[in-house]
């Protein structure tokens, strides 16, 4: 575990800060839920919690299912990386950090259906987009928050996604999300 050099006391109520550099640099904002654990040692262990971790299994199996009978690249985040990916898109996206750009689209709750070249197009992470001609974003929604993603691409150089693909996102979206509040 690498050292920081920064010492923080904790207060009579039993907080710590947790200094605002570890914080920028997780994306740790206010209200983000940690898990708290110990280990034999007696180490204090802080984890940023994603409820989409939960749905890991299932999620990877709904992305198959998606990109097996669509033949498309399907992508599914929490608000922090790439928890499931399928359709030729694991290598490049499973685990990776998403950009702030769809961390963005996330949390304001916004459908993308955009190619390339337009001006709504957002990139999964910070180094990817590598041949992706068309993408659909929808965010999912459990109990009110918006925790992550549904993302369908493609790469077929003449790809443009209608209705129907969107339709899909939304449909995926609503189902894990729903899956996470029971």
């Amino acid at each position: 575990m690498k050292a920081t050099g920064i010492v923080r006391r904790i207060d009579d109520l039993g907080r710590v800060v947790v200094p605002k550099e570890i914080r920028r640099t997780l994306r740790l904002r206010e209200g983000t839920p940690l898990e708290i654990f110990t280990d034999r040692e007696g180490e204090i262990i802080l984890k940023k919690y994603s409820p989409m971790m939960e749905l890991n299994a299932f999620a990877g199996q709904y992305a198959d299912a998606m990109a097996q009978s669509t033949g498309l690249m399907v992508c599914i985040t929490d608000r922090d990386q790439v928890v499931a990916a399928a359709g030729g898109a694991k290598k490049d996206f499973f685990q990776k950090p998403i950009s702030r750009a769809l961390e963005h689209v996330i949390q304001e709750r916004m459908t993308v259906q955009a190619g390339k070249d337009e001006r709504a197009f957002t990139p999964v992470t910070d180094d990817d987009s590598e041949g992706i001609t068309a993408q659909v974003i929808t965010p999912i929604i459990c109990e009110g928050d918006a925790i992550g993603s549904v993302i369908v691409m493609s790469r077929e150089p003449r790809a443009k996604f209608a209705d129907a693909e969107v339709r899909l996102a939304a449909t995926a979206a609503g189902f894990l999300g729903r899956q996470m509040e029971s």
